[in-house]
Protein backbone atom coordinates (compact mmCIF):
# COMPACT_ATOMS: atom_id res chain seq x y z
CA UNK A 1 0.00 0.00 0.00
CA UNK A 2 1.33 3.51 -0.80
CA UNK A 3 2.38 5.88 1.72
CA UNK A 4 -0.45 7.93 3.05
CA UNK A 5 1.27 11.73 1.52
CA UNK A 6 2.49 11.86 -1.92
CA UNK A 7 6.39 12.46 -2.26
CA UNK A 8 8.67 13.69 -5.14
CA UNK A 9 10.78 10.22 -5.73
CA UNK A 10 7.28 8.25 -5.59
CA UNK A 11 6.80 6.94 -9.05
CA UNK A 12 10.54 5.84 -8.85
CA UNK A 13 9.56 3.68 -5.91
CA UNK A 14 6.87 2.29 -7.03
CA UNK A 15 8.11 1.54 -10.21
CA UNK A 16 10.96 -0.26 -9.11
CA UNK A 17 8.86 -2.28 -6.48
CA UNK A 18 6.95 -3.37 -9.86
CA UNK A 19 10.04 -4.28 -11.48
CA UNK A 20 10.99 -6.42 -8.31
CA UNK A 21 7.77 -8.06 -8.52
CA UNK A 22 5.34 -6.21 -6.88
CA UNK A 23 1.46 -8.10 -7.29
CA UNK A 24 -0.85 -5.64 -6.56
CA UNK A 25 -0.49 -1.63 -4.95
CA UNK A 26 -3.47 -0.11 -3.39
CA UNK A 27 -2.90 3.86 -4.10
CA UNK A 28 -4.29 5.18 -0.68
CA UNK A 29 -3.92 8.82 -0.36
CA UNK A 30 -7.30 9.89 2.39
CA UNK A 31 -8.54 13.14 2.30
CA UNK A 32 -6.30 14.15 -0.98
CA UNK A 33 -7.15 15.75 -4.33
CA UNK A 34 -7.61 13.86 -7.33
CA UNK A 35 -5.43 15.65 -9.51
CA UNK A 36 -2.29 13.96 -7.45
CA UNK A 37 -3.22 11.01 -8.06
CA UNK A 38 -3.66 11.34 -11.47
CA UNK A 39 -0.04 12.88 -11.64
CA UNK A 40 1.31 10.00 -10.16
CA UNK A 41 -0.70 7.70 -12.18
CA UNK A 42 0.82 9.43 -15.26
CA UNK A 43 4.19 8.62 -14.42
CA UNK A 44 3.75 5.12 -13.79
CA UNK A 45 4.39 2.69 -16.51
CA UNK A 46 1.25 1.99 -18.46
CA UNK A 47 2.25 -2.08 -18.46
CA UNK A 48 1.65 -1.67 -14.25
CA UNK A 49 -1.43 0.02 -14.03
CA UNK A 50 -3.57 -2.80 -14.47
CA UNK A 51 -2.12 -4.00 -11.29
CA UNK A 52 -3.19 -0.99 -9.20
CA UNK A 53 -6.14 -0.49 -7.21
CA UNK A 54 -7.77 2.73 -5.95
CA UNK A 55 -8.85 3.39 -2.69
CA UNK A 56 -10.86 7.53 -3.53
CA UNK A 57 -11.69 8.75 -6.91
CA UNK A 58 -12.56 5.57 -8.24
CA UNK A 59 -13.62 7.39 -12.34
CA UNK A 60 -9.45 6.81 -11.82
CA UNK A 61 -9.95 2.82 -12.24
CA UNK A 62 -11.86 3.77 -16.19
CA UNK A 63 -9.68 6.49 -16.68
CA UNK A 64 -5.97 4.94 -16.13
CA UNK A 65 -7.16 1.07 -16.98
CA UNK A 66 -6.28 0.11 -13.35
CA UNK A 67 -6.77 -3.26 -11.36
CA UNK A 68 -9.82 -2.48 -9.15
CA UNK A 69 -11.23 -0.43 -6.23
CA UNK A 70 -11.36 -0.81 -2.55
CA UNK A 71 -13.76 0.26 -0.67
CA UNK A 72 -13.70 1.81 2.94
CA UNK A 73 -15.12 3.60 5.27
CA UNK A 74 -14.28 6.51 3.12
CA UNK A 75 -16.55 5.06 0.32
CA UNK A 76 -18.27 2.08 1.29
CA UNK A 77 -19.88 1.56 -1.85
CA UNK A 78 -19.07 1.35 -5.51
CA UNK A 79 -20.21 3.44 -7.94
CA UNK A 80 -23.33 2.90 -9.73
CA UNK A 81 -23.15 0.02 -12.58
CA UNK A 82 -19.53 -0.51 -11.59
CA UNK A 83 -18.77 -4.10 -12.86
CA UNK A 84 -15.02 -4.47 -12.14
CA UNK A 85 -12.69 -5.87 -9.16
CA UNK A 86 -13.62 -5.18 -5.92
CA UNK A 87 -11.43 -5.05 -2.58
CA UNK A 88 -12.93 -3.90 0.91
CA UNK A 89 -11.54 -3.06 4.46
CA UNK A 90 -12.77 -5.37 6.95
CA UNK A 91 -11.99 -5.62 11.17
CA UNK A 92 -13.94 -8.54 12.29
CA UNK A 93 -15.18 -12.01 10.72
CA UNK A 94 -18.67 -10.84 10.73
CA UNK A 95 -17.42 -8.24 7.81
CA UNK A 96 -15.18 -10.61 6.47
CA UNK A 97 -18.07 -12.91 6.09
CA UNK A 98 -20.34 -10.70 4.25
CA UNK A 99 -17.77 -8.85 2.14
CA UNK A 100 -16.40 -11.89 0.53
CA UNK A 101 -19.86 -12.73 -1.11
CA UNK A 102 -19.13 -9.53 -3.07
CA UNK A 103 -15.38 -8.77 -3.28
CA UNK A 104 -12.74 -10.60 -5.11
CA UNK A 105 -10.59 -9.98 -1.64
CA UNK A 106 -10.61 -8.53 1.67
CA UNK A 107 -8.40 -6.98 3.87
CA UNK A 108 -8.78 -7.81 7.98
CA UNK A 109 -6.89 -5.93 10.48
CA UNK A 110 -5.34 -5.41 12.78
CA UNK A 111 -3.74 -8.81 12.49
CA UNK A 112 -0.20 -7.34 14.15
CA UNK A 113 0.50 -4.20 16.21
CA UNK A 114 0.24 -1.44 13.74
CA UNK A 115 3.70 -0.08 12.67
CA UNK A 116 2.22 3.11 10.72
CA UNK A 117 -0.51 3.94 13.51
CA UNK A 118 0.85 3.54 17.13
CA UNK A 119 -1.40 2.59 19.92
CA UNK A 120 -3.36 0.12 17.48
CA UNK A 121 -3.05 -3.41 18.47
CA UNK A 122 -3.55 -6.54 17.09
CA UNK A 123 -7.39 -7.46 17.24
CA UNK A 124 -6.90 -11.17 16.93
CA UNK A 125 -4.85 -13.84 19.00
CA UNK A 126 -2.70 -16.57 16.91
CA UNK A 127 -5.53 -19.59 18.39
CA UNK A 128 -8.24 -17.02 17.16
CA UNK A 129 -6.83 -16.36 13.61
CA UNK A 130 -6.74 -20.59 13.91
CA UNK A 131 -9.62 -20.71 14.09
CA UNK A 132 -11.26 -18.42 11.66
CA UNK A 133 -9.42 -20.40 9.29
CA UNK A 134 -10.67 -23.85 10.07
CA UNK A 135 -14.14 -22.31 10.19
CA UNK A 136 -12.75 -21.21 6.49
CA UNK A 137 -13.56 -17.25 7.64
CA UNK A 138 -9.86 -16.34 6.53
CA UNK A 139 -8.63 -18.36 3.16
CA UNK A 140 -7.43 -16.89 0.10
CA UNK A 141 -10.10 -14.56 -0.22
CA UNK A 142 -8.66 -12.60 3.06
CA UNK A 143 -5.69 -10.76 3.19
CA UNK A 144 -3.49 -10.06 6.06
CA UNK A 145 -2.90 -6.02 7.09
CA UNK A 146 -1.55 -4.65 9.88
CA UNK A 147 2.19 -4.74 11.33
CA UNK A 148 2.74 -6.99 8.84
CA UNK A 149 6.89 -7.40 8.70
CA UNK A 150 9.87 -9.58 7.41
CA UNK A 151 9.82 -11.35 10.87
CA UNK A 152 6.09 -11.90 10.87
CA UNK A 153 4.97 -12.87 7.36
CA UNK A 154 5.61 -16.23 7.47
CA UNK A 155 3.11 -16.66 9.77
CA UNK A 156 0.19 -15.55 7.65
CA UNK A 157 0.37 -18.72 5.64
CA UNK A 158 -0.12 -20.63 9.01
CA UNK A 159 -3.23 -18.95 9.81
CA UNK A 160 -4.41 -19.52 6.23
CA UNK A 161 -4.26 -16.01 4.68
CA UNK A 162 -4.31 -15.50 0.85
CA UNK A 163 -1.48 -12.88 1.30
CA UNK A 164 -0.72 -9.83 3.17
CA UNK A 165 -0.43 -6.19 2.58
CA UNK A 166 2.57 -4.35 3.59
CA UNK A 167 2.14 0.07 4.88
CA UNK A 168 4.45 0.82 7.74
CA UNK A 169 7.16 -1.82 8.03
CA UNK A 170 8.00 -0.83 3.78
CA UNK A 171 7.76 2.66 4.18
CA UNK A 172 9.76 3.16 7.72
CA UNK A 173 12.62 2.11 5.24
CA UNK A 174 12.65 5.25 3.38
CA UNK A 175 12.34 8.87 4.48
CA UNK A 176 9.92 10.77 2.18
CA UNK A 177 11.71 14.34 3.18
CA UNK A 178 15.30 13.32 4.00
CA UNK A 179 16.06 10.38 2.04
CA UNK A 180 18.61 10.29 -0.86
CA UNK A 181 18.21 7.46 -2.38
CA UNK A 182 15.71 4.58 -2.07
CA UNK A 183 17.88 0.96 -2.01
CA UNK A 184 17.19 0.29 1.59
CA UNK A 185 13.77 0.13 0.72
CA UNK A 186 13.80 -1.74 -2.30
CA UNK A 187 16.27 -4.08 0.05
CA UNK A 188 13.76 -4.81 2.60
CA UNK A 189 10.71 -5.72 -0.01
CA UNK A 190 13.15 -8.37 -1.17
CA UNK A 191 13.85 -9.72 2.66
CA UNK A 192 9.95 -9.84 2.67
CA UNK A 193 9.27 -11.46 -0.64
CA UNK A 194 12.17 -13.97 0.45
CA UNK A 195 10.46 -14.98 3.40
CA UNK A 196 6.93 -15.06 1.45
CA UNK A 197 8.54 -17.69 -0.63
Amino acid sequence: MTSPTFFVEEHQILTALFDEGLDTLHLRKPHTEAVYSERLLSLLPEAYRKQIVVHDHFYLKNEYNLKGIHLNSRNPEPPAGYKGQKSCSCHTAEEVEAAKKTCDYVFLSPIFDCISKPGRTAAFSPEALRQLSRRRVIDRKVMALGGVNADNVSQLRDFGFGGCVVLGALWSHFNIYQAQDFKELLTYFRKLKKATS
